[in-house]
């Protein structure tokens, strides 16, 4: 994998966000028979016939191996091709630089109480990145939560208005700014509803860290409606959305081929920071059982593909896996299952957990690509309702995978 070079690994602004999309855009588009279809509901893919040397080592490999591989696909050198030349494509279309940082004043005594130590890292990261020509007066956290974000912005002489649809959260919030003495108003709103308008002015700078889908597009499109002059944006979970498919928000992304549905934009969500062994233990229990029954209602149903089932409490876990599968089978209304050979179904299903793993390792080479151009799509809404745009990170991803950060104001 080339080395991220002085070239490639700058924050985007003007004409290189532009000039960043096409290539993007031209090589998800060029790709997507690689990157769309899932390996967890395919026994075999469609380019696998195309490259059956690299579908045959990466389904040689262990789970162990996928695990290892995960969060840094392109370090795989050793992958037949073209796995490294897309490899390296997908690192030079994603380097990207670090925004300027600068030092905070201290936290406020006990202002990171209730936070979670990496929500904290987060809030620390995004705060420092934020630089602006005049200087923010009145601060507006956006799906706010208790606020936390707003109240380490918030400095002298500055306002803050949290804007949060849970009113548990919205009254933990505002019983926290009284405790710490800031001039800060807690709004219960819920941002998708017509009057979500009402909460915003002109004179706000408004901030999102990590709003989902939906909720930071619908600041973008209110905040540049109502005038505010600035704005900070680290988008996330860009498949929580009310429809069925991806609508570009810029005229760029507008004109392109690229369909995206809700799985392909599930894509850059993942990518997993470090959880801990019995959670991924969990994890993997889960899905080698959906995928042995996945195996199973093929046979009974005498149809090969693959039957979404539901979320599942994690009891459902404890459930011998007999019991599990003739439970799931019920939910499903498969009639009859017959009395299949249990021990060794269970065994398929961790042998096709590792081969899924590792198959979508080949997709995790368009999980940054596709996450970037997701954000240019915004930073281009942005510069076409007068802002200028900066589009860098806010962070390592070992603190969050969605490090990316939007920086907009009007000239």
């Amino acid at each position: 994998m080339p080395a991220k070079d002085a070239e490639t690994s700058h924050v985007l602004t003007g004409e290189d966000l532009l000039a960043r999309f096409t290539a993007l855009d031209a090589f998800l588009t060029e790709h997507q028979a690689l990157w769309k279809p899932r390996p967890f509901t395919h026994l075999s893919l469609p380019w696998e016939t195309t490259y059956p040397e690299l579908a045959s080592w990466l389904r040689g490999r262990s789970l162990g191996d996928a695990e290892r591989a995960h969060n840094h696909p392109a370090d795989l050198i050793d992958a037949p091709e073209p796995f490294a030349s897309l490899a390296a494509l997908s690192a030079e279309l994603s380097a990207i630089g670090e925004l300027p940082g600068h030092a905070l004043e201290a936290a406020g005594h006990r202002l990171n109480v209730d936070v979670p130590g990496r929500k904290w890292q987060q809030i620390e990261a995004f705060a420092s990145c934020l630089s602006f020509a005049a200087q923010p007066k009145h601060w507006l956290d956006w799906c706010s939560g208790k606020g936390h974000l707003g109240r380490r912005l918030t400095g002298e002489g500055q306002q803050l208005t949290c804007v949060e649809c849970d009113p548990s959260l919205v009254a933990s919030g505002q019983a926290l700014s009284q405790r710490h003495h800031l001039p800060a108003v807690h709004v219960e709103q819920d941002v998708l509803a017509a009057d979500a308008a009402t909460v915003l002015s002109a004179q706000h700078t408004p901030v999102a860290l990590h709003a989902c889908g939906d909720l930071h597009v619908r600041l973008m499109q209110l905040a540049s409606a109502v005038g505010c002059r600035q704005m900070a944006i680290a988008p996330c979970c860009f498949n929580r959305i009310a429809r069925n498919a991806y609508q570009a928000l810029s005229c760029a992304g507008s004109r392109s081929a690229l369909q995206l549905s809700l799985e392909d934009l599930a894509l850059p969500m993942s990518e997993t920071v470090t959880a801990g062994a019995r959670v991924r233990r969990q994890r993997d229990i889960s899905m080698a059982r959906r995928l042995a029954f996945d195996l199973l209602q093929r046979q009974v149903r005498a149809v090969d593909e693959y039957l979404p089932t539901p979320s599942l409490p994690s009891a459902w876990l404890d459930k011998p896996f007999a019991v599990y599968c003739r439970d799931l089978a019920a939910l499903k209304e498969l009639s009859t299952i017959g009395t299949p050979n249990w021990p060794m179904l269970e065994a398929a299903g961790w042998a096709r957990l590792a081969e899924v793993r590792n198959l979508e390792l080949l997709r995790g080479l368009f999980r940054r690509p596709l996450e970037l151009w997701l954000n240019l799509d915004r930073a281009l809404f942005l510069v076409e309702q007068g802002y200028v745009v900066r589009l860098g990170t806010f962070c390592a991803d070992t603190v969050t995978p969605r490090n990316l950060l939007l920086l907009a104001e009007r000239a």
